[in-house]
């Protein structure tokens, strides 16, 4: 039986982001997946979805996780890209090439504009961010 809680590295990353948006300047409200959320057409807010994805075989006891963080960023429309900008760079700095509680982010990459915000009304930019995790059998 594989030792990873996938629950536990979920928290992990969440947590990372919600600390730093939560309690740098200016805050940012953050949602997480299955979560609802009354967004308003005048203020900014990220969304953070966590997929695991391929495991390859290392050793006779290791295998290693891959996953991708995708992390929406929302502002306010007729404003140009500067305040997602702002956001997506704060992020970056927060996972670039880092290793958080055994979760070895590589270079993210983006923020890349998507062209039809869901939901509407917001400019909608994404940053993602891919990982590994070693897991123990």
């Amino acid at each position: 039986m594989a030792a990873l809680d996938l629950n536990t590295v979920r928290q992990t990353i969440e947590q990372r982001l919600l600390d730093e948006l939560n309690g740098g300047s200016p805050r940012i409200d953050v949602v997480f997946e299955n979560q609802t959320y009354a967004s308003s057409p005048t203020r900014s807010w990220v969304q953070c979805l966590v997929a695991f994805g391929s495991s390859n075989y290392e050793a006779d006891s290791l295998n290693l996780l891959s996953g991708t963080v995708f992390v929406n960023i929302f502002t306010e429309l007729g404003r140009g890209p500067g305040p997602s900008l702002v956001i997506g760079k704060r992020i970056r700095d927060l996972y670039n090439r880092t290793n958080v509680s055994g979760v070895y982010f590589d270079p993210p990459l983006g923020p890349l504009v998507l062209k039809n915000s869901v939901p509407q009304g917001f400019h909608q930019s994404q940053i993602r961010l891919t990982f590994d995790i070693f897991e123990i059998v």
